[in-house]
């Protein structure tokens, strides 16, 4: 069977088919974070389902190229360096770590390119160029420059291909200068802001004078100068679908008079406890915000794969109690298999692993392919309770987890006990102490914590456990 995925272009489920000569060469472009703050579990939500797909698309065969851009130019983060007082640099650099250290604690596959939009401005201005000598872009008397979507639709292109759109009742504005705006306008918006004294230093120079991209913008120039100006699939959450992604579409079919991509795929809300995530209603999380309560990430990335990504799902502390039953009852049948496999070789058993196909090949089926896991573990454990499961056949049951654990992605308790970058900090702060910089490890004792983890000295040497 082919991979079947809902495209939110044709609003359909269809069989996933790469642009590429070879049929499995795969382009794939995530938005990502807007580094002016901690990122939040909803956040999380959108990446680790972008985990899920390109970890799926490579476990059938496909060579998946990941982009997931940077945002670290916009509104609120000028907003913010300004009350800051700090460089936008220095600002950004803290929470772009920080996120990519919840996104490794999350047990995401990296990346292969995590652009940032800074070093793409020239990317930026070039496409901004095209769509004014096409007519399509405008400079306004401020120095701006703005996308008509009027002289779009003139020229024969659809705005409204991912939403549809009601232009006799939308309200309709001459421009948008904000990055973000109202769901009911309908305007032209900002494709490069002209300098004004609230944007201190954080300008660039450009034909229409000193400024800055707007947010839409960056994310067309960035994606189609690492995977082409058509490329296979393009993913975000749900509320990026209009404008953001509505916007890169028109902005970049009328810059190249090509199809911009061919398949879009968006995550749907979460809720926490029921309710939209807000700090007044006391549901509003970080990632570590939950790890401080003595979560794992292991615990939070399962729970964010159980429910399927065009679904709302509703995020809770009672859940993540759950998840961690449930994972405990797969490292229990993981260790009795290793246990009865020993020194046994053998080929991955092909049922698990037919199942498992069967059900994700359909759009992502995470439910079922849960169904099918939570089922072996079942019958794993009843072969071993009664003597039926051989060395050969535990490693053979063994080696299909593996191919399954390619794609669900929760390793094993061993492994996820504390992410790469955790274990890397507490290599630097063993051998602090070492040298007797007892100051350094310190710092570094004191960082462990803030993320959620405690040292604890064994005989075997210091290890990580979480708080």
């Amino acid at each position: 069977m082919a991979v079947r995925l809902f495209n939110t272009l044709t609003r359909s489920a269809q069989p996933f088919a790469p642009l590429d000569s070879d049929g499995k060469t795969v382009g794939m472009y995530c938005c990502g974070p807007t580094v002016h703050d901690f990122a939040h579990i909803g956040n999380f939500r959108t990446f680790v389902f972008a985990d899920l797909v390109r970890r799926y698309l490579e476990f059938r065969g496909y060579a998946v190229r990941h982009v997931m851009n940077i945002t670290d130019v916009e509104d609120k983060i000028i907003r913010r360096v300004r009350e800051a007082g700090t460089t936008l640099r220095e600002f950004t650099g803290r929470y772009e770590a920080a996120f990519l250290q919840d996104f490794d604690t999350l047990l995401c596959l990296r990346p292969h390119a995590t652009p940032r939009a800074t070093e793409f401005i020239a990317e930026m201005i070039e496409l901004i160029a095209r769509l004014i000598e096409r007519g399509i872009a405008y400079r306004a008397p401020d120095g701006s420059v703005y996308f008509s979507i009027d002289k779009y639709r003139g020229c024969g292109c659809k705005y409204g291909q991912l939403v549809k759109l009601n232009f006799d009742a939308m309200r309709v504005g001459d421009r948008v200068a904000s990055d973000e705006y109202e769901k009911e306008s309908l305007a032209d918006f900002a494709l490069w802001k002209a300098r004004v004294p609230e944007d201190g230093d954080i300008a660039w120079p450009s034909p229409w004078g000193e400024g800055r991209p707007g947010w839409h913008i960056e994310c067309s120039a960035m994606s189609m100068k690492l995977l082409g100006e058509s490329f296979d699939l393009h993913l975000g959450g749900e509320d990026l679908a209009f404008p953001h992604h509505e916007d890169e579409i028109a902005q970049s079919e009328g810059a190249t008079g090509r199809p911009f991509v061919r398949h879009w795929m968006h995550g749907a809300h979460l809720l926490v406890e029921g309710k939209k995530m807000s700090k007044s209603l006391g549901n509003y999380f970080t990632l570590r915000d939950l790890l401080a309560k003595g979560c794992t990430g292991r615990e939070i990335r399962y729970l964010l794969i159980t429910s399927h990504y065009r679904e709302s799902f509703n995020f809770t502390l009672d859940g993540l109690a759950g998840a961690r039953t449930a994972l405990a009852r797969i490292d229990e049948c993981l260790a009795k298999l290793r246990e009865t496999a020993a020194a046994a070789h053998a080929p991955a058993n092909a049922a698990l692993l037919e199942q498992f196909t069967a059900a994700l090949d359909e759009d992502l089926n995470i439910s079922a392919a849960w169904a099918v896991i939570f089922d072996w573990v079942r019958d794993c454990n009843r072969a071993i309770a009664t003597g039926q499961l051989t060395p050969v056949a535990a490693a053979a049951a063994l080696g299909a987890w593996e191919r399954v654990d390619s794609v669900i992605g929760i390793g094993n308790k061993a492994e996820a006990e504390a992410p790469a970058g955790l274990l890397a900090l507490l290599e630097e702060r063993n051998a602090a102490r070492k040298a007797k910089d007892f100051k350094r490890a310190d710092v570094l004792r004191d960082e462990l914590k803030s993320q959620g983890w405690a040292i604890e000295d064994t005989p075997k040497g210091a290890r990580l456990k979480p708080l």
